[in-house]
């Protein structure tokens, strides 16, 4: 029922840009809390930007301030995340969750995590 699809990802050099996407399916944007997170290889997973649900509050994590945008199309139901001035440190896999009814999926994290997840897409930075 409820899909999380992400699409964008792919090589750029340091200092590129990428936007990645997450279409929802199931349910609504901004009916959910929204976040998207990062996992390499045997590190834990990392939040990167949240949006909160209904008002939509966004949250960033210190490491991505400045260079990356979350944000939402309500219309479309799609949450964006537009990363700018990538790093070599920023390669991932890159996950978008969604949550009902946590309004923070970033900070703090929540244990439990959100609910729902989509498959990831992966984001390389060539150095």
């Amino acid at each position: 029922q409820v899909q999380l699809v992400e699409s964008g990802g792919g090589l750029v050099q340091p200092g590129g840009s990428l936007r990645l996407s997450c279409k929802a399916s199931g349910f609504k944007v901004d009916y959910y809390s929204i976040g998207w997170f990062r996992q390499v290889p045997g590190k834990e997973r990392e939040a990167v930007s949240c949006i909160n649900k209904s008002y939509g509050d966004t949250r960033y994590a210190d490491s991505v301030k400045g260079r990356f945008t979350i944000s939402r199309d309500i219309a479309k139901n799609m949450v964006y995340l537009q990363m700018n001035n990538l790093r070599p440190e920023d390669a991932a896999v890159y996950y978008c969750a969604a949550d009902p009814l946590l309004y923070e999926l970033c900070t703090p994290l929540p244990d439990p995590g959100p609910k729902y997840w989509g498959q990831g897409t992966q984001v390389a930075v060539f150095s």
